[in-house]
């Protein structure tokens, strides 16, 4: 059994944050649960272009309200608390958020902790 609080993730490898957004992570690739959940703040007025191309996310908004757009499909969707949106390996897209946002987000395969992103803006298959 795991049982954590973000009380204990803040300041460690765990914690990890870059321009505009901070992600609280649980379950880490060492903890074997083969994913990861994060509590993730994306502050107002991010315009981040994204590519998890080694990953899938899914995510679940908490509050703020912003929008994502598929390129491949060049659709965009606003979301807003209650919104719930998955990212395979092959969506790049693009990340708006007018308000500060709180999101619960789950990556599989399971992230280390110390991702952050890259120059293709996804995460390292394995750090």
């Amino acid at each position: 059994m795991i049982v954590s609080h973000v009380d204990n993730i803040k300041g460690t490898d765990a914690d990890a944050s870059g321009p505009g957004w901070r992600s609280l992570r649980f379950g880490l690739k060492s903890d074997k649960l083969g994913f990861t959940m994060t509590e993730t703040t994306i502050d107002a007025g991010v315009d981040h272009i994204l590519w998890y191309k080694h990953h899938i996310e899914a995510v679940y908004v908490i509050s703020g309200e912003g929008e994502i757009e598929n390129f491949e499909t060049e659709e965009i969707h606003p979301i807003k608390p209650g919104s719930f949106y998955a990212l395979n390996d092959n969506d790049r897209h693009r990340f708006a958020s007018f308000t500060e946002m709180k999101l619960i987000c789950t990556f599989d395969p399971p992230l280390s902790g110390r991702e952050t992103h890259d120059e293709d803006r996804s995460y390292l298959p394995d750090l």
